[in-house]
C-alpha cells in the first residue's frame, strides 16, 4: 500500500498538464508529539481525474491500442496498471492487456532494500512486437525499474517500453525518468508515499506519511 523507496518494489517528466501534474512544491509536514502524519497529496476525486489523464496521455503515444500490454511492478504497481486498464479499454472500446512482473532477483541492491515474498510474474500473453507500459506507484531511486527492464529481456522483444508512475519522489540513483507521471512530490527520505485504491483498501487517495 505504501513505498518509501525503490525498495521491493514500488516508479517525472514529462507529466501533462493539470493541477495534479504540478505539484513540485514539497508540502510541509510535521510529526505532532511524535506521532505519524498523513497528508493528502490527492484526493479521491483527484486521483481519478489524474487516471483519466494518464490513461489519455498513453494513449497519445501509443499508435495501435490493441497492442499496448501494461505490466504492473508488485506490489501496488498490480494494482494500478488494472485500474488503468479499465480506464482504458472505457476510452477504446476494447479490453486491455495486463499483468505483472516482478523484478526482485533482478536486483542489484537487495542487500540493502532487504526482501519480500516474491510474486509470479503473470503475463497476458507474449510481448514480442508488443508496446509496453511499465507500471509502478512510486518512482524513488530508480533500480526497481532497473531491474524490471532486465527481468522483462526474459521474456521476449516489446517493440517500444515506456515507464508510468502514479508519484515520482525524488532521490534518483539512476539515470531513469518516467514518461507518464501522475504527481511530482520532492520528499525526505525518511518520508513514505501510500497510494489507496478503492478495491484494495476502501479508499481512495495518495498520501505522504512522515513519522
Amino acid at each position: 500500500m505504501s513505498s518509501s523507496s525503490d525498495a521491493l518494489p514500488s516508479a517525472g517528466i514529462p507529466c501533462g498538464s493539470g493541477p495534479e501534474a504540478n505539484g513540485s512544491a514539497r508540502p510541509e509536514v510535521a510529526a505532532v508529539g511524535g506521532a505519524s502524519v498523513r497528508l493528502e497529496l490527492l484526493s479521491g476525486e483527484e486521483l481519478g481525474r489524474t487516471l483519466d489523464r494518464l490513461a489519455s496521455q498513453v494513449l497519445e503515444q501509443v499508435a495501435d491500442s490493441q497492442q499496448l500490454v501494461l505490466l504492473g511492478i508488485p506490489t501496488r504497481g498490480v494494482a494500478l496498471a488494472r485500474v488503468l486498464s479499465s480506464r482504458l479499454e472505457a476510452i477504446c472500446g476494447h479490453p486491455i492487456a495486463h499483468g505483472s512482473l516482478d523484478p526482485t532477483f533482478h536486483r542489484d541492491d537487495l542487500e540493502r532494500v532487504g526482501t519480500r515474498l516474491v510474486e509470479a510474474t503473470q503475463l497476458p500473453g507474449s510481448l514480442d512486437g508488443r508496446q509496453v507500459v511499465l507500471v509502478d506507484d512510486v518512482i524513488f531511486t530508480g533500480r526497481t525499474v532497473r531491474a524490471a527492464l532486465e527481468a522483462l529481456q526474459a521474456w521476449g522483444r516489446p517493440r517500444r517500453v515506456l515507464l508510468l508512475a502514479m508519484v515520482d519522489r525524488g532521490h534518483r540513483e539512476l539515470p531513469i525518468q518516467p514518461d507518464f507521471c501522475g504527481r511530482v512530490v520532492p520528499t525526505a527520505r525518511q518520508e513514505t508515499i501510500e497510494l489507496c485504491l478503492q478495491a484494495i483498501d476502501g479508499e481512495e487517495g495518495v498520501y505522504l506519511l512522515r513519522s
